[in-house]
């Protein structure tokens, strides 16, 4: 179990991801207007690999061959590569175009519900009374955010939201898939061999539409935006993600999630013009209590078991 010190830095790391994240929110429906969906997804799965495997080699360099995963885990690096880059990456890019950025992060951020029920039902990690209450909360809150679009029905909710419901599903199940990867390989090695599985395809499947994209016309502002997008959020972002999982287990640091709504929502409304109803800020309250109580609620730490 990592120390004390560890895991403060931790938790640390993750609260900055999910500010990271939030903000990304926002900057990300900006770069899919002016560059379109499937041209961003052929930069991002370029870059990433290239990004990672130049970075593994400068770390490793004369041991870089060593860092081959082994038979017996190649299986569930492709698994993961495909569940989590080339299903979810691409059903998020989808979601956020088609909704907007503060409902895509409200949605998103029930990943942790997943996460929870898939740990619940492979037991592979003991789960504290008040961190399940705490996370229910906090997802109530969520459900009082999007109560607006649901209460009109469920073909008025808006095909973004249960795109990235979906996405949200399989994300978590990357979690749970990649985390033993993680406490044997290291968040780089990880990052690194499952895009090596789950990149290829969507390279392929949207080169045709980044050729026929009218790049010259792209804003410099909206090429930075995909720099954040893809070298700050995406590269770094995985990496930190996957090293606070394997520090504070998967149960502790998946509430964290819920941070992002509120920092989403108040970037989208300084740079996007979103609004938000008093409903939707009681939402917020509810989520971030849930937040609270999740994470600081339990007399003592839940282990991070090995899955």
């Amino acid at each position: 179990m990592a120390s004390p010190s560890t895991q403060k830095w931790a938790l640390a790391a993750g609260c900055a991801l999910m500010v990271t994240w939030g903000v990304n929110f926002a900057i990300t429906k900006v770069v899919l207007a002016e560059l379109g969906v499937w041209p961003f997804l052929f930069v991002r799965f370029l870059a990433m690999p290239l990004a990672g495997f130049a970075l593994l080699v400068a770390i490793t360099r004369r041991h870089f061959p060593g860092t081959w995963p082994r038979r017996g885990d190649l299986a569930r690096f492709a698994a993961a590569g495909l569940i989590g880059h080339t299903a979810h990456v691409s059903l998020v890019m989808w979601g956020i175009d088609l909704s907007t950025a503060f409902s895509s992060s409200l949605v998103l951020t029930s990943s942790p519900l997943w996460t929870l029920l898939i740990l619940a039902l492979l037991g592979t990690e003991k789960l504290h009374r008040r961190q399940l209450a705490g996370t229910l909360l906090a997802f109530a809150g969520i459900v009082v955010f999007l109560s607006d679009k649901f209460v009109r029905g469920l073909a008025q909710a808006g095909a973004g939201d249960l795109v990235l419901l979906l996405a949200a599903s399989l994300f978590s199940l990357y979690t749970v898939v990649s985390k033993p990867l993680v406490e044997r390989y290291g968040p780089l090695n990880v990052m690194c061999y499952t895009l090596l599985f789950g990149a290829p395809p969507l390279v392929l499947a949207t080169l045709p539409a980044f050729l026929d994209a009218p790049l010259a016309a792209v804003p410099a502002g909206v090429w930075f935006g995909v720099f954040w997008a893809v070298a700050v959020s995406s590269f770094l972002g995985w990496i930190v993600w996957a090293w606070v999982n394997s520090v504070r287990g998967l149960a502790r640091s998946a509430p964290l999630q819920y941070l992002m709504p509120p920092i989403a929502g108040v970037v989208a409304w300084l740079t996007l013009g979103e609004t938000f109803t008093g409903l939707k800020l009681a939402g917020a309250a509810a989520a971030l209590a849930g937040i609270a109580w999740a994470q600081f609620g339990a007399r003592t730490p839940t282990p991070p078991d090995a899955a």
